[in-house]
């Protein structure tokens, strides 16, 4: 089977850009995580970028399979025409499990609606710091996988919230306490900041922040995945 090795800022990022290279889809490939993503302080210094090596499958349509945490965790074919988003959530959910019973975690799994879509919040025992990571990384290279299962099951397009123990909110209220911190540093010394490279929705979160603060403003520059949010004094 013919595979490559990929790498970006994030395991999503390295993901997308190996389906780029073999100008495939992520049902044909199955993916394995070889390093992690490492960022120093505020990540704004680069350490060691996140590596996957992503195997192509030989026959296009088969069960789909996904390994960016666990060796063997698959969900089968299935007649989106017919399919209600209600069976497409019971197989994600299931899918899910899988992927957290090979990792030796017994979890349960709770719906919640959102503005933002279907929140499928995981709890239970074990080490559940195994499937968020670290900055939630590893739980956001989960939840992009974990969309692609939901709409390969559904007529209609699903959007899925991956979440355990809070952590999308203890996230929020770190980057909104950073936020402040920051805006506090660019008034005292009076030059603008450049955060880290973030997901939309995170950089979302500090303009949400910042955008009615009276001495400091923000705004987004370079391309994706290397969007950064810029934190400066107002004219």
């Amino acid at each position: 089977m013919k595979k490559i090795v990929a790498s970006g800022k994030t395991i999503e990022d390295a993901v997308k850009s190996g389906l780029t290279e073999l100008q495939v889809s992520a049902e044909r490939v199955s993916v394995t995580v070889l390093e992690k993503p490492s960022k120093g302080l505020f990540g704004l210094i680069g350490v060691r970028a996140a590596k996957v090596e992503l195997m192509l499958k030989p026959v296009p349509n088969q069960a789909a399979e996904a390994e960016p945490l666990v060796q063997t965790a698959s969900v089968a074919a299935v007649d989106k025409s017919t399919a209600p988003a209600k069976d497409a959530i019971l197989e994600t959910e299931r899918f899910i499990i899988e992927v957290a019973r090979t990792m030796g975690l017994d979890i349960t799994i709770a719906r919640n609606d959102s503005k933002d879509g279907l929140v499928l919040a995981l709890s239970g025992g074990g080490d559940l710091g195994m499937l968020i990571g670290r900055r939630g990384q590893t739980l956001d290279a989960l939840q992009y996988l974990v969309n692609i299962v939901a709409n390969r099951y559904s007529n209609s397009h699903l959007r899925i919230v991956l979440d355990a123990e809070d952590f999308r909110e203890r996230r929020r209220k770190t980057l909104e306490d950073l936020s402040d911190r920051l805006a506090g540093h660019v008034i005292r010394t009076r030059k603008e900041v450049v955060l880290e490279p973030m997901a939309p929705h995170e950089r979302k979160i500090i303009h949400s922040q910042l955008q009615n603060h009276a001495k400091v403003k923000t705004f987004s520059k370079g391309d994706e995945p290397n969007r950064r949010v810029v934190i400066t004094l107002k004219s």
